[in-house]
């Protein structure tokens, strides 16, 4: 059994009198360690899958595992832990904190595991924002900072709590052609070198082909691309 195991997915919302089914019955079984990209129009159902496995939506049928357990049947707190500590997200806007330096901007989620380390937080914060080519905007405000640089904070807040798993909507769209392939390469590095799972939605198709699993969206069905 897979890391991520879903089986006859469907997420359906009201509208008005009728039904929207943004997933029908999406099945897939991850590896620990895979990466998958996720291709597809937008309003495929792409986002409501990465909302689905993240716990952050309830499916209308179907069942989620992570780990060989039904997430749907875990307490909220159970789930604001797998969020928290299980789980990176990279979300279409950075959603950078004003007030918090791009280094603070690391060490928040860090505030919400139900387990304080002890150290090495702020080491830690600092050697990603250097991964991901900040270095020189360890201090910075997100005002001080382009929007590509946010992005890039944003990447590395993902990676704080050491997750298992990446859920990546979009990771790269507001970067520029370079700096999108050094984020891909730093993605593919850190799922070689930790083991992280990646389930990465994409709209480049470059970078979608750069992923070990490929899988398309199309109408809310969830198939091989």
């Amino acid at each position: 059994m897979g890391q991520i195991v879903l089986t006859n997915v469907s997420k359906e919302y009201a509208v008005g009198s009728e039904s929207l089914a943004a997933v029908r019955g999406a099945s897939a079984d991850i590896a620990k360690g895979e990466f998958v990209s996720i291709v597809g129009h937008s309003g495929s159902g792409k986002t409501t899958l990465l909302s689905l496995i993240g716990g952050m939506v309830n499916p209308t049928q179907g069942n989620i595992l992570f780990n060989g357990e039904n997430i749907y049947t875990w307490t909220s707190d159970q789930l604001s832990e797998y969020r928290c500590e299980k789980i990176g997200f990279m979300f279409q806007s950075a959603s950078l904190l004003p007030i918090l330096t791009a280094k603070e901007n690391l060490l928040l989620p860090v505030a919400f595991r139900s387990v304080q380390p002890s150290n090495g937080m702020d080491a830690r914060a600092e050697e990603l924002l250097r991964a991901v080519g900040l270095g020189d905007k360890i201090n910075a405000y997100p005002a001080q900072l382009s929007g590509g640089q946010q992005r890039r904070v944003a990447i590395a807040r993902a990676f704080m709590n050491g997750p298992e798993l990446i859920l990546a909507d979009e990771p790269t769209g507001d970067l520029d052609e370079e700096t999108e392939a050094e984020m891909m390469d730093f993605f593919l590095r850190m799922n070689e070198q930790q083991g992280t799972t990646f389930m990465m939605v994409t709209h480049n198709t470059d970078l979608a082909a750069r992923a070990k699993t490929r899988l398309r969206m199309h109408q809310g069905v969830l198939a091989k691309a």
